[in-house]
């Protein structure tokens, strides 16, 4: 195992052909379905990133050039394993087949948004799709999916866990509490290190990359480690799927790191040109994930550049419509979405009688204040 942590794990080559013992094999359907899931996330966040910019919402984070890291790994794990991601995930539950009405009505907060406005934008959260709640705050999901995976596990339950977190992330202390007990408790759980390269404004050496890679953090901790080429979605595919049965099985868990690279800035609210060059983008050596899946099924000949661009303008289609929809239901600026007495539920099962107290006081200093329309001033 130990040099699979510092090679670099590929199924396609540079002709668009799968070579190699990783080679998953996969039907021409399969390959079509995962094509379809990536170019569908890169569609929606086109859109939602052009929404951002209009001012319909405050905040969004696109994976272009990162989506076969979730795609792949969705489509090789259950439908019921437990997600644990970080916040450009999103391919994942595009991937479940969520609906895209529901993931836009919580990047605006508006009044469909089952979160009810309390969450930031893109940190989604479908118990349903088996996505845990997205937070902002580095890595707390990593040893959240270990907990969730030794609780699994305990029940003797075959549901595996699998999270996510970028490379600088592990730095953090939760990152490598959960290592200790994932190893030392043999957890059923995939660690996915998501190392596109870049933080928001620091290359990736200062979070350890010149020293050694971030797979090697697993060798130290006596667990299985695995280096892919993360744009590579059979790659992917391979090692999640390779992955997640270990963890079934009982041998315990796996981190890979997903060698790869964030195309755009960190977010809507940075600006990569203030650190690294404009042609940087163009001459990453791994190239496009999407170009290279679609490349391979062209090659097998299950594929052509007709047919894919057909898919594209019926997948924009699809997510403008969803973006109609959800509009409808409000955007940024349009008010407060949520009654104002929503702030007091959700976080007890049971409201306790202080709560009840404060909640009638705003509601009676409230009405007060503010005239039910047609009224004048009180």
């Amino acid at each position: 195992m130990r040099d699979l942590a510092y090679g670099l794990v590929r199924v396609l080559d540079d002709e668009g052909n799968a070579v190699g013992p990783w080679n998953p094999r996969l039907s021409p359907d399969v390959l079509r379905r995962m094509l379809r899931a990536m170019a569908l996330t890169r569609a929606f966040d086109d859109r939602m990133f052009r929404a951002q910019r209009q001012g319909k919402t405050s905040f969004y984070m696109k994976s272009l050039g990162e989506e076969a890291v979730s795609i792949g790994a969705a489509f090789a794990l259950q439908r019921d394993d437990m997600c644990f991601p970080s916040y450009r995930q999103q391919g994942i539950l595009i991937a479940r087949d969520w609906d895209l009405v529901d993931m836009m009505n919580q990047i605006y907060s508006n009044k469909g948004d089952r979160l009810k406005g309390r969450q930031l934008p893109i940190m989604y959260s479908a118990k349903d799709a088996s996505f845990f709640s997205i937070s902002g705050n580095l890595t707390t999901q990593v040893p959240q999916a270990v907990g969730w995976a030794m609780a699994s596990a305990a029940r003797g339950d075959t549901r595996i866990a699998a999270s996510w977190c970028g490379e600088g992330s592990t730095a953090e202390g939760d990152f490598h509490a959960a290592l200790t007990f994932a190893t030392v408790y043999r957890a059923p759980v995939v660690l996915n290190v998501v190392n596109n390269q870049w933080a928001i404004s620091s290359f990736a050496g200062f979070a350890g990359a010149e020293s050694t890679t971030f797979a090697a953090r697993a060798v130290g901790y006596g667990i299985a480690g695995l280096r892919i080429d993360g744009n590579d979605a059979l790659a992917v595919y391979a090692a999640t799927a390779w992955a997640a049965e270990r963890a079934r099985t009982n041998h315990g868990p796996t981190l890979i790191e997903h060698f790869t690279y964030r195309a755009e800035g960190h977010s809507t609210s940075d600006d990569p040109s203030a650190y690294r060059s404009s042609e940087e983008r163009s001459k990453w050596p791994l190239g496009d994930p999407v170009a290279r899946l679609k490349a391979h099924l062209i090659a097998i000949g299950e594929w052509d550049e007709a047919r894919h661009a057909a898919q594209d303008l019926e997948l924009a289609e699809q997510v403008k419509a969803a973006a109609k929809a959800a509009e409808k239901n409000g955007i940024l600026g349009h008010g407060m979405h949520q009654p104002f007495a929503t702030m007091f539920e959700d976080v007890f099962e049971d409201m306790p009688w202080h709560l009840k107290e404060q909640s009638a006081q705003m509601m009676s200093e409230r009405m007060r204040k503010w005239p039910k329309p047609g009224e004048g001033p009180r």
